[in-house]
């Protein structure tokens, strides 16, 4: 319903305590934002050397009913929520997946997308090997229990070294949790405390609910088996450079999580005063669209002194599908989430902030219903560059030809969608803002705004995005 990028999934997992099935269920809970598709828990019985797995379509909090979770039994667990791309909505392609091998039982929960999967894929189904799901994360189950080495964590290297693309994975064992982040770093992946237990999560925001401490982030690259005794590390690859997803800063990641080192809401900030810097406009008031644009929108309105109003609200209550009556109501999709305060925009030379554009169909919606609202003026500003083309490591994105910034202007899209004006963050602007001590622009990816991909894609010439990983 939103024209949006969508993140593809999250993980979360703890090992030895007590309440490890509950415990993974709260994180997940804490990370419905990054996947609202499917969600799964496995739980690690040591002393019956098995593996338990309940996982559903559905939220968090629907998925897991009392009798669900009381069969997950030991004090060792993973979970996984999951966003599917197109045609990757089925419960087949629910994690975590769990399997029986020669090395024990494994259970793997993974947030990313393997660039080579197909072709690892086609060259174990060569060899027989059969899927029950289009996750490429099976390759990678496939690749640990036809490995040679007869110890899991060995062919847990092994398999990842055959791997290109994005990937920060849990590998569940009966009495260890291995955790993988790939050489570039695509995707989050932190490492915390709870009392003795060590857990391990997308994003910080999770250790917050179950009041545990952050330790570290699991580096790029680098292979950790968390045990009794603590974390070791196992293995570290080599990478070319560092490419951190900006775009977890821009939008995917929760407001209260440190990702890469840095507190997102400030960083969003950040972008709003940048953009103000970049993009002042005579302005009334300054209006995010709720919950992504708001952090930026403070920047904004500090920046620029601008009034701050929440001129939209958003209903928080929309499920992922609902009905429209047979009489058309304009602009009802919009509508049905998002609401405009009349009294705070009627006259008004509103400034709009928002996150990103993507199609524009949204954004072209939510200005015709400020003015319908009688806002005397409509000022679009973005706390990002253009998105002009599609993501290959683990994030829903459209095809190059359906984002509007890859075929149009700024002025042509400031005219589809109807603004007064329309602003965009440099991409100097938006690395600025990430504050890190290295030059950020070793530090992360901006493919999806500069076409500069830093692992090379399958199919480089406008792919048909294949359900990936999550």
């Amino acid at each position: 319903m939103f024209d949006k990028f969508h993140d593809e999934c999250g993980v979360f997992g703890i090992l030895d305590h007590k309440d490890a099935a509950n415990l993974v269920y709260l994180g997940l809970y804490a990370l419905q934002h990054r996947g609202q598709e499917s969600a799964g828990i496995a739980a690690a019985d040591g002393e019956h050397n098995r593996i338990v797995v309940e996982k559903e379509m559905g939220y968090v909090a629907d998925v897991f009913t009392p009798d669900r979770m009381k069969r997950l039994p030991g004090e060792t667990a993973i979970g996984h929520v999951r966003y599917s791309t197109a045609g990757g909505s089925m419960l087949c392609n629910a994690q975590p997946i769990v399997a029986s091998t020669n090395k024990g039982p494994i259970a793997l929960a993974h947030n990313g997308n393997l660039v080579n999967g197909g072709e690892l894929r086609a060259r174990l189904e060569d060899e027989g090997a059969i899927f029950n799901s289009i996750s490429d994360t099976e390759v990678v189950v496939h690749l640990i229990a036809r490995s040679k080495e007869k110890d899991v964590e060995k062919a847990f290297v092994e398999a990842l070294s055959h791997c290109r693309g994005a990937y920060s994975i849990l590998l569940l064992t009966p009495t260890r949790i291995f955790a993988a982040r790939d050489p570039y770093g695509f995707r989050p992946l932190v490492l915390g405390r709870l009392e003795g237990s060590v857990a391990v999560s997308s994003e910080t925001c999770a250790f917050d609910l179950i009041g545990a401490d952050t330790i570290r982030e699991v580096k790029a690259g680098e292979v950790v088996a968390i045990e009794k005794s603590g974390v070791r590390t196992v293995h570290q690859f080599a990478g070319e450079r560092e490419a951190r997803c900006i775009f977890e800063h821009v939008y995917f990641a929760r407001p209260d999580s440190v990702i890469f080192g840095n507190n997102v809401a400030e960083v969003r900030q950040r972008f709003g005063a940048q953009l103000a810097k970049e993009h002042p406009v005579d302005a009334d008031v300054v209006v995010p669209v709720p919950d992504s644009g708001v952090f930026a929108a403070l920047g904004y309105a500090r920046e620029s002194g601008i009034p701050f109003q929440f001129g939209l609200v958003r209903n928080h209550y929309v499920g992922r599908t609902f009905i429209e009556p047979e009489q058309g109501i304009r602009n009802f999709g919009v509508k049905v989430k998002l609401n405009p305060v009349r009294e705070l925009v009627a006259g008004r030379r509103v400034v709009l902030i928002d996150d990103s554009i993507v199609r524009g169909t949204t954004s072209k919606k939510i200005v015709r219903m400020l003015k319908q609202y009688g806002a005397k003026e409509v000022h679009m500003r973005i706390s990002s560059p253009p998105t002009n083309g599609p993501c290959y490591y683990g994030i829903d994105t459209p095809q190059r030809r359906d984002l509007i910034a890859s075929s149009h202007s700024i002025e042509q899209i400031r005219e589809y969608i109807e603004a007064d004006s329309l602003g965009y963050l440099s991409e100097d602007g938006m690395l600025e803002a990430v504050r890190n001590e290295d030059d950020p622009r070793k530090l992360y990816c901006t493919a999806c705004f500069t076409g500069r991909y830093p692992v090379k894609h399958a199919d480089e010439a406008e792919p048909e995005l294949a359900a990936s990983a999550t």
